[in-house]
């Protein structure tokens, strides 16, 4: 059986609520500062806390390593309670993300190991191919600016869409120069793409959350990511300071090992892409 707390959304609105308490007051508590007992991680459900439970299946007994592993579906909690010490890691974010969130919200997380990316994919239930998209179709896109971003990016490097020079990972709808079919877009709640592809004529979907909706993104994308030069690996992070904890040190190599390669290959085929 595994071994996985699963979140509910009350819990998420009280670890937020226990957050901004706990900013005012002295850091970390015990979860992160006591290294002799579990090392607690949160993870996004798919693929994050998928992988995470077969190292602690396969790898972490073998290694010493004690590994709970805490589902999140949001992409705040999971650094608020890394910040606050209500867990000792997490496992669930790209770079760009991850500064855009330290700048906005005062947080100190920084990264240990990157390991896998999700390529970003453009998803249809209403056409088969990208240029069969009809001039004003409706295209919903994550909310949060760094995913925004990297799905206008995504239509851009496919020629739906031109953007302004060096917009990079700032890019907005009013960034676009050019767009020839005339294409609208939905700011929509990165999570609830996959639920949008009833009501709009396409959505550029997070990789988890295309694999958690039962899309398989090298396979059913319209247009997907190239892994090439990719900045948008997933990556465990820590708070600041807690990089030398000999249990993240521990899970760091075991993540970064040859079994976790296979296993990530193996089980998704292309959906998710090692990155070491």
């Amino acid at each position: 059986m595994r071994n996985t707390a699963k979140i509910s959304t009350a819990v998420l609105a009280a670890g937020a609520l226990a957050f901004g308490l706990s900013a005012c007051g002295s850091g970390s508590s015990s979860t992160a500062s006591d290294t002799s007992g579990p090392l607690v991680v949160a993870a996004s459900p798919t693929p994050h806390a998928e992988i995470l439970d077969y190292v602690k299946d396969h790898l972490a007994k073998k290694a010493g390593l004690d590994l709970e592993v805490k589902e999140f579906t949001d992409y705040i909690t999971p650094n608020t309670a890394t910040e606050d010490g209500s867990v000792g890691a997490n496992y669930f974010q790209n770079q760009p993300y991850l500064d855009d969130f330290n700048a906005k919200r005062g947080t100190h997380i920084v990264p240990v190991v990157t390991v896998h990316l999700e390529p970003l994919g453009l998803y249809s239930h209403k056409v088969k191919k990208a240029d069969a998209l009809k001039s004003g179709a409706t295209i919903a896109v994550p909310n949060d600016a760094v995913n925004e971003a990297r799905a206008l990016k995504l239509l851009a490097a496919n020629h739906l869409i031109t953007l302004k020079d060096g917009v990079g990972n700032n890019a907005t709808p009013q960034d676009i120069v050019k767009n020839p079919k005339k294409l609208a877009f939905k700011e929509v709640e990165a999570a609830q793409t996959p639920r949008s592809l009833d009501d709009v004529d396409a959505a550029v979907v997070n990789g988890n959350y295309a694999i958690s909706a039962g899309l398989k993104p090298a396979k059913d994308a319209l247009v997907l990511e190239s892994a090439k030069n990719n900045p948008y690996g997933n990556f465990l992070a820590v708070k600041k300071g807690n990089e030398k904890d000999p249990r993240v040190k521990k899970l760091a190599k075991l993540l970064t090992s040859p079994e976790v390669k296979k296993f990530i290959e193996d089980k998704y085929q292309g959906s998710v892409v090692p990155s070491f």
